[in-house]
């Protein structure tokens, strides 16, 4: 085995990926796995999976886990209540041990009673529509850092990816909320970093591209991307579960408080 075959080597490790009962979230808990590490599923509830086709339910992703030979187990929780975030963080150790590698996927451009904010902007999106957005993005992000980050403080080990976006990093007209909670993210594991530095715990965040997913294809309209090239093309769910297998292997030990931004032509 080569020296970098090793370092992507996750056996014996333990991931809990937020909201992976479907989309990206999902995608990322079978690449882990493949690489060895056994994954704790997550979603509020075990109906979510097939809110777009993408999967049968949220335990029928752990049979998908422990098809691979890994140890796998579904747990539920709104991760807008701390309580129950906190919750998550005991039964994940309970069921499989320990945490070794938290990827804060769970969020979305989600209004309070629409599939997304309508209107979606700064000035006229209802009260609701802000709160939801931010509850569901940036604060669920924190809540599962405060309770997982204590566990791996402990243990003096492991691995957070929190989970941005591209529309963080660009001016936008629409989603706004959105953008401002996503670039939160970023800044606030730069700050995360630096006090879980001394616990040998690294942070970090991705800031996807726009990606095929079934919730995308559902609320976004694709405009035709023949004769663009790969890096200009709306991205594939493996371009960036790719992206999250190097934050939480080996490679990436000695970076921490780094967001890495994923571009695509598409309009954000």
């Amino acid at each position: 085995m080569s020296e970098i075959a090793k370092d992507i080597d996750l056996t014996g490790k333990v991931a809990l990926v937020t909201g992976s009962s479907r989309g990206l979230g999902r995608h990322y808990a079978l690449l882990l796995a493949r690489a060895g590490a056994d994954v704790i599923i997550h979603d509020i509830s075990e109906r979510a999976a097939a809110e777009f086709g993408e999967a049968a339910s949220g335990p029928a992703v752990t049979e998908e886990i422990k098809a691979l030979g890994r140890r796998s187990a579904f747990i539920a929780a709104d991760l807008t209540d701390a309580q129950q975030v906190e919750a998550l963080a005991r039964r994940s150790v309970e069921a499989l041990g320990q945490v070794d590698i938290l990827v804060n996927n769970a969020g979305g451009d989600i209004g309070a009673r629409t599939p997304r904010p309508e209107p979606n902007d700064a000035l006229d999106i209802h009260p609701d529509d802000i709160r939801s957005v931010i509850e569901r993005n940036l604060l669920t992000t924190m809540y599962a850092c405060k309770y997982v980050g204590q566990h791996m403080r402990e243990r003096r080990t492991g691995k957070i990816i929190n989970v941005g976006s591209a529309a963080g990093h660009v001016p936008v007209a629409s989603g706004i909320i959105y953008a401002a909670a996503k670039m939160g993210i970023s800044h606030y594991t730069r700050c995360l970093a630096e006090e879980l530095r001394p616990y040998e715990v690294n942070a970090n965040c991705i800031a996807p591209a726009s990606t095929y997913t079934g919730r995308f294809m559902a609320t976004r309209t694709v405009p035709d991307e023949t004769g663009l090239s790969r890096l200009e093309r709306t991205a594939q769910p493996q371009d960036m579960a790719r992206v999250v297998l190097f934050l939480s292997s080996a490679l990436s030990d000695y970076l921490t408080g780094e967001t890495i931004v994923c571009w695509s032509r598409m309009k954000l």
